[in-house]
């Protein structure tokens, strides 16, 4: 891998800012074998089976995970009710907020399925106008570079995460500095670096440059996925969000360490970003072919089941007992179920003693178990 691409831009009013790769390619290169063999297992893997499904709950997490980073307040199980809203029923910042960042998403995935995509300073004010239309600010506007007047300075960071930052203030350096990563990025791509390489360190300048007023984080988030995507990474890129608010402090962090250690001259500064980076794909991939699998077991199973009720190895209730577990999609007390009115319906004309049997004969036959805590569980998930 060449380290020796590099762009300087010399602005009016900030001073020299310089692009570079600046990550040592020994630390970096085995991680990225370990991420492109895990991606091959990962598509390799039955998700053809599963693919709609897992690309809900992957929009979901995402969307919720990166917008919990920026502050947003929507609870996961609220983030998906947002996004099943019809437009006219959206009402709530948080909720628009949500499907904002889906809208943005979209665009990204759209864009970057066509082989002759680019990075380019139009799609990312695309991606800021989608991700904050419609939201109130005082000084952003959908699309719109920031440009500082004399009496607001824009800082980022706080001393808690490694200091505080000044970008750039001026838009007309702002525009420039864009033009300039673009130019970088498109160059890298020519040349031997890997996308894997360059989603996070377009990630990591654009939020150096921070161009706009408002939802710079979201913005990059989705110009690093929009890279991978580009480059076949399906699921994984927006997977990525998740992965960063569970690490939230290390990720703020690293943006600080790495700006100080160029501003030191330090040989590869970049590094720790990147490794950071990769291995959060390689964490977010196998994540989601755990999940593939999991999704596949369940099918597995639903037609297991559905196969001894037809053929009456399992009776009608027996059958609704475990269709009523497997909806639910976490475990429960096993008095919680014997409690539970869907479950006294059943039973309604029938004594404690088929209530037993029932039970005792899913439990016989695995489909069925308690553990040691008392949770029910379906049988397919015995290999937790």
């Amino acid at each position: 891998m060449s380290d020796n691409i590099k762009e300087r831009a010399e602005t009016s009013r900030f001073g020299p800012f310089i692009f570079q790769v600046g990550v040592d390619h020994r630390e970096a290169a085995m991680l990225q074998q370990r991420v492109a063999d895990a991606q091959v297992r990962f598509l390799s893997s039955p998700l053809s089976q599963v693919a709609n499904r897992l690309e809900q709950e992957v929009l979901v997490s995402s969307i919720f995970s990166t917008n919990t980073i920026e502050g947003g307040r929507l609870t996961e199980e609220e983030t998906k009710d947002a996004l099943n809203l019809d437009p006219a029923q959206v009402q709530a910042k948080e909720q628009l907020r949500a499907i904002n960042i889906k809208t943005a998403y979209d665009i990204a995935q759209k864009s970057a399925q066509d082989p002759d995509w680019r990075l380019s300073v139009d799609f990312i004010k695309q991606i800021h106008a989608a991700i904050t239309d419609g939201i109130p600010h005082k000084y952003n506007q959908p699309g719109l570079i920031r440009s500082n007047p004399k009496n607001i300075v824009t800082h980022v960071g706080d001393t808690a995460h490694g200091g505080r930052y000044k970008p750039p203030q001026y838009g007309g350096d702002i525009e420039l500095l864009l033009h300039h990563l673009v130019l970088w990025h498109n160059e890298m791509a020519n040349g031997e670096i890997t996308a894997l390489m360059r989603a996070p360190l377009t990630h990591y300048y654009f939020e150096l440059i921070h161009p706009f007023w408002d939802g710079n984080g979201r913005v990059g988030r989705v110009l690093e996925a929009a890279v991978l995507h580009s480059a076949g990474f399906r699921y994984a890129p927006f997977a990525m969000a998740r992965y960063y608010m569970e690490r939230i402090d290390q990720y703020f962090t690293l943006f600080n360490l790495c700006r100080k250690q160029a501003d030191k001259k330090t040989a590869y500064p970049n590094t720790p970003f990147v490794v950071f980076h990769l291995e959060g794909m390689l964490a977010s991939i196998n994540r989601l072919h755990d999940r593939v699998n999991a999704m596949v077991r369940l099918l597995l199973f639903e037609s297991h089941i559905k196969h001894l009720r037809d053929t009456k190895a399992i009776n009608l209730r027996q059958y609704a007992i475990l269709t009523q577990v497997i909806e639910r999609d976490k475990p429960l007390q096993i008095d919680e179920l014997r409690r539970a009115p869907w479950h006294e319906a059943l039973y309604a004309k029938l004594g404690d003693k088929t209530k037993q049997r029932d039970l005792s004969g899913l439990r016989e036959q695995e489909l069925l178990y308690v553990d040691e805590k008392g949770l029910v569980w379906p049988g397919f998930t015995r290999s937790r």
